[in-house]
């Protein structure tokens, strides 16, 4: 027989072997890593699983590793991941295993932050090397399985993603564009290249003999399946790691995630190469086996990164989806837990946890006691189409114009990861950080905050290095954008950052406006922090989630022109608390240029009484400008003596009733 078509590439092998290779029986798929790795060619476009410290084809990429020491083979490859393996240093594991020069030609990557050897290859300037983000990646691969030629998406538009602004290219090296700036019925979208997959290195738990695949104790499933995929359909090859084998036909096939009609070979690790996470060999509750006490999880100790996720934390509200990412933002996770309120809110992390208290450091990506864990392609698909309520997310530089960068610094490469993603399409975004950086020493306690010793350097700068986070393009959203530190808070506005908030004991001019770059926009009256948040004990912030805001208490019926103020449950425990309802209600009445009625509901209202003088000015206060009749009811007859006295003692007729029909006559009748 004559062949009339080259055999050269790895992919045309193996199709003309399945084509002509007579009917035997099926394989036994098990095979060492030094023979799983010798299929990888000079060249290939070689596929890594796993996130951050999480699912680990550890004894793979050691043996590939050794086999180009020893042999200089496999060369110029073409490294592609959405999180890069490893434990943060520069110790060998993860894909610091690849960072040999030669061995790589061209990495394409999403988060770059735990590998350190690989990183270098890009910012020394030895590798083609690409930024992209993380969910573009995992849904790159369920492209490329399609035989789609890219991806159309809005994510990375005015960050350094985009064409304008370098195309997510790393070095001076990197000069071929994969990501082009195109129209799509007068919107903006960026169109993302897709390439072929030679060859796959995923993991699982266990695998028969014909390659089935099970995940029963990994802590994620991540995007295994479309990697495999994409892979078996470039007509690549699919190495998994695993750590024991089955005989065919017994596992379940509804535990099967991957087929094996999509694996060729399965690596059996050992026991060290196979930890469920760079940080536990096995922890069960990972892996949905068991549930543990939430309550013997170690609080934080009081420190910067504590302050401000406790800050952070008053933006939760009831029944929210929450987004974690990696760092200073783990800690509202454990600030959640300590105040009791994990029940009314679900976290998540974007490799696929929804639910439970996800955790941080070499096991982030996991959750304790999650409620479901999905692929991680449909968990960005969720993120993108904007089913996160809010976002915590890192900040290491801001500039005037809101930008944020988190991805490159100089040296340091830690990408994008799910950043982009997240930041464009969460409905509120909280960035968090230190204000300054290296050496900053603080007092904390008393319900305040003093600096002792400032940072050596600034994190508010005019101009970011990287866009990572663009806020000329999010202010146009609308969206709440927050930048919380541990002694101020800034919100994004149509011109840039304004700042909001000041920490009790710190200096506006000294330890704020003389550490930035730039002069922000300072709105008036600057709000102080809660001092809670700067004090040892629980801030008690379950009363506050479950008190619903004064904004969203009160309602205006244009028809009636009757506006009813709905006070019931509501604690009035501080001056911002008076000051949140009269402002409340003058934003919506001081516009109509007219007084209205009003009804309020005083149903187990409760207010500190020293705050009651205060209460009772205010309540003359509105009732001088925008109200023609005030009327108020509650079941309480203490609650109606006692508000009556205070408004006679005003020279205001109380009106106060027990029911809101009498109430509401009394608006209509005058009695």
């Amino acid at each position: 027989m004559v062949v009339e078509c080259s055999l050269a590439d790895t992919s045309s092998l193996m199709s003309f072997l399945k084509e002509h290779q007579p009917y035997t029986a099926k394989r036994n798929k098990v095979v060492s890593a030094e023979d799983a790795v010798r299929v990888i060619q000079n060249g290939d476009t070689v596929v890594f699983g796993g996130f951050a410290g999480i699912g680990v084809a550890e004894e793979i990429a050691a043996a590939l590793e050794n086999y180009y020491l020893r042999t200089r083979h496999p060369r110029d490859l073409t490294l592609m991941f959405a999180v890069a393996t490893g434990p943060g240093d520069d110790s060998p594991k993860g894909l610091n295993h690849l960072a040999h020069e030669g061995m790589l030609k061209r990495i394409i990557g999403g988060h770059w932050g735990l590998a350190p050897g690989i990183q270098r290859l890009a910012v020394e300037n030895k590798v083609v090397a690409y930024n992209l983000p993380q969910g573009i990646i995992s849904h790159m691969y369920r492209n490329v399985a399609s035989g789609k030629a890219g991806l159309f998406s809005q994510v990375g538009l005015g960050t350094f993603v985009d064409p304008r602004n370098g195309g997510g290219r790393l070095n001076e090296r990197t000069t071929e564009p994969i990501v082009q700036l195109m129209e799509i019925a007068g919107e903006e979208y960026l169109f993302y290249d897709a390439l072929p997959i030679n060859v796959a290195v995923i993991r699982g738990t266990t695998a028969d003999t014909d390659g089935n695949i099970t995940m029963e104790k990994e802590a994620l499933t991540l995007e295994s399946l479309s990697i495999a995929m994409a892979a078996k359909n470039s007509g690549g090859l699919v190495i998994v790691q695993v750590e024991r084998v089955a005989q065919a036909g017994t596992l379940n096939s509804r535990q099967v995630k991957i087929p094996g009609i999509l694996v060729d070979c399965v690596v059996v690790a050992c026991p060290e190469n196979h930890w469920q996470t760079f940080g536990e060999p096995y922890n069960p509750a990972f892996s949905g086996e068991i549930q543990i006490p939430t309550k013997n999880i170690p609080t934080m100790q009081m420190s910067a990164r504590k302050v401000i996720a406790r800050r952070a934390a008053f933006e939760l509200k009831p029944n929210c989806v929450v987004n974690l990412g990696i760092g200073v933002p783990e800690g509202v996770a454990s600030v959640a837990n300590e105040e009791k309120i994990l029940d009314f809110m679900t976290l998540t992390a974007e490799p696929g946890v929804i639910g439970g208290l996800p955790v941080g450091g070499l096991n982030f990506g996991a959750a304790i006691n999650a409620t479901a864990l999905v692929d991680q392609p449909y968990q960005f698909d969720f993120y993108n189409g904007g089913g996160v309520d809010v976002a915590f997310l890192g900040m290491a530089e801001a500039d005037a114009v809101g930008n944020v960068n988190v991805s490159r610094f100089g040296v340091r490469l830690a990408g994008a990861g799910g950043f982009i993603n997240i930041s464009q399409n969460s409905k509120k975004v909280i960035f968090m950080g230190t204000f300054t950086a290296g050496g900053v020493d603080y007092e904390i306690g008393d319900g305040k905050l003093i600096i002792k010793k400032e940072g050596r350097f600034r994190k508010f700068v005019e101009k970011v290095q990287h866009i990572t986070f663009s806020g000329p393009y999010s202010a146009k959203s609308g969206r709440k954008i927050l930048y919380v530190t541990e002694r101020c808070v800034f919100e994004l506005g149509p011109d840039g950052l304004e700042l909001i908030e000041i920490a009790p004991g710190v200096d506006l001019q000294k330890d704020i406006l003389d550490m930035m770059d730039f002069k922000p926009t300072v709105r008036e009256p600057l709000v102080l922090m809660d001092e809670r948040i700067f004090s040892p004990n629980r801030m008690l912030l379950k009363d506050d989630l479950l008190t619903i805001p004064a904004e969203d208490r009160m309602f205006y019926n244009p028809e009636a022109n009757i506006m009813l103020i709905n006070l019931a449950g509501h604690t009035v425990k501080s001056t911002q608390d008076v000051d949140a309802i009269r402002n409340a209600i003058e934003r919506i009445v001081k516009p109509l240029g007219k007084r209205v009625d009003a009804v309020a509901n005083y149903d187990q209202f409760r207010m500190d009484p020293d705050l009651i003088d205060e209460y009772s000015a205010t309540q003359k206060y509105l009732a001088d400008r925008y109200f023609s009749r005030v009327s108020r009811y509650t079941t309480s007859a203490f609650l109606r003596i006692k508000i009556g006295e205070e408004m006679e003692n005003r020279g205001m007729a109380p009106h106060i009733f027990e029911t809101p029909e009498e109430a509401h006559a009394f608006l209509v009748t005058g009695k």
